[in-house]
């Protein structure tokens, strides 16, 4: 399974956003009136608990393995379905002349993604009054023409959404006539910024879950095809709190699936620059989480200390059951080593816009990279197409990497011996077998065998194993710990080009589990937080001033559950 996809055929733009799903997740439309496929996808549906006001959201629900999602792709939806997947590697989190402290064009973005590898992006310009009344109009006819431009490019239509009593989130919708419609309502009715929203009270986290829930009607309704939301940079100021994030999950899980295992600017810790991986240089305030340590406000190999931390809080919804999925991505404002500046005469506020940069100054001090430049977030797409991309990150689907550390990626659980080519579950899914079955895990990877985009090959040099039990929903909805969670073992990479693979034996199953994977380049590392028994050789705190990314290279895979019964 390499990267990529074809470029002579011609793409579907406008393919619906699992379009064969929806006639059967919407109950206005009788049982009769269904198509027998429909019919027999909702009766699953209906089975899983995943459709009406009692839809699970774990694993483990009154007994009964079920994942919530509302969409067949999902958790539980692969049912043996694995398929092979293209998997187009994009970037959700990006800024333009639309965001007050960003300053590139559409087109120049785009173009930039695209060199750089990606096949998917979205735009995400800030939630803010002028964005709100004017920005999100402005920007569509950018991004049409970019579409139009760049066709081997999706080109996504989204925003960077001030949670209402939280940090930030991507949301984004599949593009169609209601795209701009629907993003204008939301960002008016719901906007932390707009609403004068921001403070840590329980009404304002009652308009975050509010708005979530506008989302998932305004799919169900068919105003748009398909919505997503993921929370990002979610421990850099402590604000985002593990029963806030488990709250917008059981919003609606069609709709909020997951959060930046690695935030953007990237760039902002190389030496001399004085600043911090992520722009993490914050300390606790008033409002952040009082449960959170200090090490969680610094990246931890320039992952989030929520992902970086094995047994942390990650883990511990996974070991609730819930399915909630991790990304990477550029979060791009100002880029280093560019040679731009805004257009001299802007007036942001009285246009919603930056004028056009110009040629200006290095930029040698700036936190961002292009996107694809540094990170990629891989998803597992059935066809080269909007809903295609956004099934499979609803799906799971998902591996990130910094700095091309591997070329290709496939994690697949298997009952013990089985080969087959299409036998096992992907990233994403459940694998359900008899109690005493023997279950195995399959890692092979395509190591890189071309410079990156800082000129070297990456050399991988281990592959950890981590996993943990799937205990079911905690009491206490602001735990953030997974006690059962640890790296189960470390594979040494003894080649440095062509194909590895790895397995590893679980031995006979008997209780619920999950697995997910990781690895590195191997020069930065220390024990975990949860102890060197956890995880003995983690990513290390980063440095502030003194953490070059290029360095100290990760990729994180989402995770596999594996049901006995």
């Amino acid at each position: 399974m390499g990267h990529g996809h074809a470029h002579d055929h011609d793409h579907d733009h406008d393919s619906a956003a699992g379009g064969d799903v929806r006639p059967a997740l919407d109950l206005a439309v009788p049982d009769a009136e269904l198509a027998p496929g429909d019919l027999s996808r909702r009766g699953f549906l209906r089975s899983a608990g995943l459709l009406g006001a009692g839809a699970a959201t774990t694993v483990l629900a009154s007994g009964t393995p079920a994942f919530a999602g509302g969409h067949d792709h999902g958790p539980g939806g692969d049912h043996g379905r694995t398929g092979e997947f293209q998997w187009l590697a994009g970037d959700h989190h990006i800024h333009t002349q639309y965001s007050s402290d960003a300053m590139y064009r559409v087109v120049d973005q785009a173009r930039h993604a695209r060199a750089y590898g990606l096949d998917w992006m979205v735009v995400t310009d800030h939630g803010s009054a002028a964005h709100a009344k004017i920005g999100v109009e402005k920007v569509n006819p950018d991004i049409v023409a970019a579409r139009a431009q760049l066709k081997d490019l999706l080109i996504y239509q989204g925003l960077e959404w001030n949670i209402p009593a939280a940090e930030h989130a991507t949301v984004f919708v599949h593009p169609g006539r209601n795209e701009v419609a629907v993003l204008k309502e939301f960002e008016n009715a719901f906007d932390g910024s707009v609403k004068n929203a921001g403070d840590s009270a329980p009404a304002n986290e009652a308009l975050a879950i509010a708005g979530i829930k506008f989302l998932g009607e305004a799919v169900r309704k068919r105003r748009v095809e398909g919505a997503l939301f993921l929370a990002n940079h979610p421990a850099r100021r402590g604000i985002d709190s593990p029963h806030e994030i488990r709250a917008w999950r059981d919003a609606d899980p069609s709709v909020a699936i997951g959060m930046e295992g690695a935030p953007g600017h990237q760039a902002a810790g190389l030496p001399g620059g004085g600043r911090n991986r992520g722009y993490y240089d914050n300390s606790p305030s008033a409002a952040s989480f009082p449960g959170y340590p200090l090490e969680s406000y610094r990246t931890w190999g320039g992952f989030d200390w929520m992902t970086a931390t094995v047994g942390g809080l990650w883990d511990s919804l996974l070991a609730e059951g819930r399915a909630w999925w991790i990304s990477a991505n550029s979060d791009s404002h100002v880029n280093y080593l560019d040679t731009s500046q805004r257009g001299p005469d802007s007036n942001f506020d009285l246009n919603g816009r930056h004028d056009d940069p110009v040629y200006g100054p290095l930029l040698s001090t700036a936190g961002d990279y292009w996107p694809g430049q540094y990170s990629r977030t891989h998803v597992g797409a059935s066809s080269f197409s909007y809903g295609s991309v956004m099934d499979g990150l609803r799906a799971g689907r998902v591996w990130v990497d910094h700095g091309g550390l591997i070329k290709a990626l496939d994690v697949r659980a298997r009952v013990a011996g089985d080969r087959r080519r299409d036998s096992g579950t992907p990233l994403g899914g459940v694998l359900r077998v008899k109690r005493g079955t023997v279950v195995e895990v399959t890692i092979d990877i395509d190591l890189a065998d071309i410079p990156n985009w800082s000129q070297f090959v990456p050399v991988l040099a281990r592959v950890d194993v981590i996993a943990g039990r799937v205990t079911g929903p905690v009491a206490d909805r602001d735990a953030f710990t997974a006690p059962n969670t640890k790296v189960v073992k470390s594979f040494e990479v003894a080649k440095g080009t062509g194909k590895v693979s790895f397995t590893y034996s679980f031995g006979r199953v008997d209780q619920p589990f999950y697995l997910r994977v990781r690895g590195t380049d191997g020069k930065r590392s220390q024990p975990g937080l949860m102890g060197a028994a956890v995880d003995p050789f983690g990513p290390a705190l980063d440095v502030t001033g003194a953490a070059d990314p290029w360095e100290d290279l990760w990729f994180y895979a989402n995770p596999i559950w594996i049901l006995p019964q």
